[in-house]
């Protein structure tokens, strides 16, 4: 398990020094916290990544507040997945036969 953990189903209105606070509690200790923005509107996009100071902070902060409601919304925590293990090749077409002509 890694340290990194993504935050979902975040208020708009939550800044990073409240997602500080509410993963510092009981004891844990946070490295960073970085909430996503749009690029093109600059507002939240709803989540964040929190790194977490050691394995055991963050196991216990997903304990501790995945499902938590925050701002009339209930939370999800949970490992940050490396971005580059989801993603497939590129392009259109992947899987299809292309070219040629049609069969009729």
């Amino acid at each position: 398990m890694g340290t990194r953990l993504y935050v979902g189903n975040l208020p708009f209105d939550v800044d990073e020094a409240q997602l500080r606070g509410l993963f510092e509690r009981d004891g844990r200790q946070v490295s960073e916290v970085k909430i996503i923005m749009d690029r093109d509107t600059g507002r939240p996009r709803g989540f964040a990544f929190v790194e977490m100071g050691s394995q055991a902070d963050a196991s216990g902060a997903i304990s501790a507040l995945n499902g938590t409601e925050v701002g009339g919304r209930a939370l999800t925590v949970n490992e940050a997945r490396d971005s580059g293990s989801n993603r497939g090749g590129g392009g259109f077409g992947r899987g299809r036969q292309g070219g040629g002509r049609g069969r009729y």
